[in-house]
């Protein structure tokens, strides 16, 4: 038996659409990591860029549990003396919807330039409405 080792080439990637309405931050943000890493796909590889596209849509109606609106903070700083702000996650879900899934996502995948270009495939909406119809994405089922 001989190990196959994909080459760049080799992988084909495909378009997933996903639908936030209703789906819980986390569990949603780990199956499009899994996507996004190609781990659902049969040449899968930790070293190779394998994953596929995913677009998520309704990014703005996407559910918590617990008391995580009041309690979780996002952090940021402005580079300035002083500067360190934060969000809570109402705030960003109303004002940055997008942002609260690409953060969460963001966190999933590898922490090296593999992970840094297998963000830059994934493309989230506010509402639901997406441009990409020309690439006639399938749908990806995630549990509530």
């Amino acid at each position: 038996m001989k190990t196959y080792h994909v080459r760049k080439e080799d992988v084909v990637r495909e378009w997933w659409l996903v639908d936030a309405q209703g789906k819980v931050l986390g569990r949603l943000a780990s199956e499009v990591a899994k996507v996004l890493m190609g781990k659902h796909k049969v040449y899968y590889q930790p070293d190779v860029d394998c994953g596929d596209f995913v677009i998520v849509v309704n990014a703005q109606k996407v559910l918590t549990t617990g008391k995580r609106l009041e309690q979780k903070k996002y952090y940021f700083h402005t580079n300035y003396p002083g500067g360190l702000k934060e969000r809570t996650l109402s705030w960003m879900l109303q004002h940055k919807p997008e942002e609260v899934i690409r953060l969460a996502v963001r966190r999933m995948l590898p922490k090296n330039r593999l992970g840094h270009r297998m963000l830059k495939r994934l493309k989230v909406y506010r509402g639901p409405e997406h441009p990409h119809v020309a690439q006639r994405p399938r749908t990806l089922e995630v549990k509530a």
